[in-house]
């Protein structure tokens, strides 16, 4: 199998602008089986040889720069689609709870999308196996922005959460196919300027998204148009993806979905992301429900394993749990996301409602966490490519965001916005170092066959850890408002008590003696919130620590 070596000139002239694979082709004079002697049962054994060189031939593929910049295009363009309708309703959450109501269902409408987004990551990559990469990409997208086009028409908090919840399904497969794409054309070692820009996209988006959302909600167009303004970013993306994404045609061989292990996985996800929601909330943690959920995930968990084990062709293949830079780039995975969803879903809440900022302003003060972000996702994999070295990005980038909450802990409420702007900075530098370089390293230690399973799954514990960091977080942020409020709101009466669940605006309207008291409350909320981060980022550090450093291949296989 050719490994090395510069592009053939077929793969160069190819018409469609995709690659083509330097298969040898067999002299004319030897194609009819009889010239120079051969015999029919030897063309025969020759045809079939050439058959499997073709069946092989995605393997064998090599792309110029230029097209895999087509491609990077294409699946950049699908990511800023998705990632910036996430990111926009973190500046319109208290606007929009304000409007529909139910200010305890606030961690439920971000939930929702991580929840549906995490139980079907894996399951993207099983079918792009099976029934190609673009064709799931596509199919992706648009479940995305339809279901973005019926949140942006939801007339009640529990539409707007279905919508989000359609919206993560879609958003599962866009978080992970690009990098299974991206692994499918690029060799690891120059993987990782690829890979740097797709963490730009987030980068850009996070920063856009904020900025957008404000704007959209101070303006007459109001938070609605946060779900349909991607409307036609979800076209042009569709259009230049059709146009752009040349990849080969998989061979499907005797591939097939694990429906029972795919069943089970989801289950298990679900269940555990629905106690973390609601526990506290709709029901006591001490409780039969509480009990119930958590025995529900352990047992559809441990029928997962059971089903992966005997599966023919598992969704998250046992062997992958056998190697080390797996289990430990998924762990770290868990606290990566745990502490990126805290910080983006609840940190302009805190901006609105403490420090009193309009949307605008509050999604401007992100600006500082997405620019550390964006350039140390972008260098990082600049230098992975160059040195070939990657271990020392994610230690010291879990070591940042820890640095990061406990500054944001040491934040009162007259305290400087430079304060603020410091830690969300050295927050942003520390996940642009983290997030794609786990990913490369994971690929690089796997075999190319189990590349989209493994791709899929370290997706699928980061967006878990996103999913029960949310709840977690929420249930922390709850429980001290519920403490904090309970004595003010008997005293202040009913009105007050609808204003502090309600909107910023509402609570600003309060006389001024009730308004700073509710304030306070908050900003002790958070405050609990910004040091619960601290300890899960340090635990991705340790984990971190226990990862092998194994050279980049220098070859895709």
């Amino acid at each position: 199998m050719r490994r090395e070596g510069r592009t053939p000139p077929e793969a160069e002239s190819a018409a469609d602008g995709g690659a083509v694979a330097a298969v040898p082709q067999p002299p004319a004079e030897q194609a009819d089986g009889h010239a120079n002697g051969r015999t029919d049962a030897q063309a025969d054994a020759q045809a079939d040889a050439a058959a499997d060189a073709a069946a092989d031939a995605p393997a064998e593929r090599r792309y110029t720069h230029r097209q895999i910049i087509e491609i990077l295009v294409g699946l950049m363009l699908a990511m800023l689609t998705s990632m910036l309708t996430t990111s926009i309703v973190g500046t319109a959450l208290p606007t929009i709870i304000g409007e529909l109501g139910g200010q305890d269902k606030l961690s439920w409408v971000a939930s929702a999308t991580l929840l549906t987004m995490t139980a079907s990551t894996p399951l993207w990559g099983k079918l792009s196996d099976i029934w190609g990469r673009k064709l799931l990409f596509q199919i992706a997208l648009v479940i995305f922005i339809t279901s973005s086009v019926a949140a942006g028409f939801a007339t009640d908090i529990y539409w707007l959460i279905g919508a989000r919840a359609i919206q993560g399904i879609g958003a599962g497969g866009l978080a992970a196919l690009p990098q299974i794409i991206l692994g499918d054309v690029v060799e690891p070692r120059e993987r990782g300027r690829y890979s740097g820009f797709l963490g730009a996209v987030f980068g850009v988006s996070t920063v856009a998204g904020p900025l957008l959302g404000g704007f959209l909600v101070d303006s007459p167009l109001g938070w609605r148009w946060c779900f349909f303004i991607t409307v036609p970013l979800a076209v042009v993306a569709f259009i230049v993806i059709q146009r752009m994404l040349k990849l080969p045609q998989r061979p499907r061989g005797d591939a097939r979905l694990d429906w029972w292990g795919a069943t089970c996985i989801v289950g298990a996800a679900s269940a555990l992301m629905l106690v973390l929601s609601l526990g506290g909330k709709e029901f006591a943690w001490n409780s039969v429900p509480t009990y119930l959920f958590f025995a529900a995930a352990a047992v559809l968990a441990a029928l997962a394993v059971a089903a992966e084990i005997r599966a023919h062709d598992p969704i998250l293949p046992p062997r992958l749990f056998r190697n080390r830079t797996f289990i430990f780039a998924s762990l770290t995975s868990m606290a990566i996301g745990m502490s990126m969803f805290g910080v983006m879903i609840y940190f302009p809440q805190y901006l609105q409602i403490v420090r009193g900022m309009s949307p605008t302003a509050s999604g401007l003060m992100t600006l500082p966490m997405v620019l550390g972000l964006l350039a140390a996702s972008i260098s990082s994999g600049f230098l992975v490519s160059r040195t070939g070295h990657w271990k020392v990005f994610p230690v010291v980038g879990t070591l940042l965001v820890a640095a990061g909450y406990l500054t944001l802990t040491r934040v009162e409420e007259d305290s400087g916005l430079a304060l603020v702007g410091a830690g969300v900075c050295v927050i942003g530098l520390g996940l642009g170092l983290s997030m794609q370089i786990l990913i490369l390293a994971t690929q690089n230690a796997l075999e190319r066959a189990d590349m989209a399973a493994a791709t899929s799954a370290v997706s699928f514990f980061r967006n878990l850890g996103g999913a029960v960091g949310v709840a977690a977080f929420g249930a922390i942020m709850t429980h001290e408002l519920r403490t904090g409020l309970a004595p003010l709101m008997a005293k202040a009466g009913p009105g007050a008590a609808d204003a502090a669940a309600g909107s910023p605006e509402a609570i600003q309207a309060l006389p001024p003696q009730t308004q700073q008291l509710i304030v306070g409350v908050y900003g002790d909320a958070m405050h609990a919130v910004f040091i619960a981060g601290i300890p899960i980022a340090l635990v991705g550090f340790v984990m971190v620590l226990f990862l092998k450093q194994v050279p980049l291949r220098s070859g895709r296989d």
